[in-house]
């Protein structure tokens, strides 16, 4: 989908950040937004920014102070698949 929005050129510029690219500076404020309110998952933000792999994602959501929600049942899952495997 593609969404078109109006922005006075001034406030353009500032958002358009060093390398002048607006339209990834909104798509990735999105996602983190999205992602701190728990509208999107690690994988939709991953698809949306285009990322090859779980790691990039992790690293551009620690970038911003965002980190994966894990918790005991997470741990204990994978802990059983794990010793499943050997």
């Amino acid at each position: 989908m593609n969404v078109t929005i109006n922005l006075p050129q001034d406030v353009a510029d500032v958002l358009a950040g060093h390398d002048g690219d607006l339209e990834r500076e909104v798509l990735e404020a999105t996602a983190v937004e999205g992602y701190r309110e728990g509208k999107l998952s690690q994988a939709q933000v991953r698809r949306m920014l285009g990322f090859a792999t779980d790691i990039q994602t992790d690293e551009f959501l620690k970038s911003h102070h965002l980190y994966l929600e894990y918790d005991l049942s997470d741990i204990e899952r994978e802990t059983r698949f794990t010793m499943s495997k050997r």
